[in-house]
């Protein structure tokens, strides 16, 4: 399903929700509002890597942001594999992909830079010091 997010349009794989589309962008506007930090929606994590990252990923804390290489430490990989599961996940912004950062810059994200930072600074997180990515 397309969803937008803060003006920008995301693509959300509502087959792994146990939620409908209605919940789903309810729950997405709540989160706009600042009325919402977390997603109740049921996620059914794929098998595998890509899931394992995912779960991680789901226990940053609104407002917080962890390392490519912070996820790779905890779970015994490469930052730069944890950046392709990040890539890969299926439910962006209600798994929190956008709250994993570089050491020193925003690095990449799929719906791009600008709304991956347009999140954090909703969410109140201190961002990396890169002056390639202040507005």
């Amino acid at each position: 399903m397309e969803v937008s997010v803060f003006g920008h349009e995301r693509r959300i794989d509502g087959s792994v929700l146990e939620a409908d589309s209605g919940t789903v962008r309810a729950q997405l506007r709540e989160y706009e509002a600042s009325e919402r930090r977390s997603f109740d929606l049921g996620i059914t994590y794929p098998d595998g890597f890509t899931g394992d990252v995912m779960r991680t990923m789901t226990a940053i804390p609104y407002g917080e942001t962890r390392t490519y290489g912070d996820l790779a430490a905890d779970l015994e990989t490469a930052p730069i594999a944890v950046g392709q599961a990040c890539g890969r996940n299926p439910v962006p912004v209600i798994v929190p992909c956008h709250r994993v950062v570089g050491v020193d810059s925003l690095v990449g994200y799929a719906g791009g830079l600008e709304l991956k930072r347009r999140l954090l600074e909703h969410e109140g997180a201190a961002l990396p010091d890169d002056p390639g990515t202040q507005s």
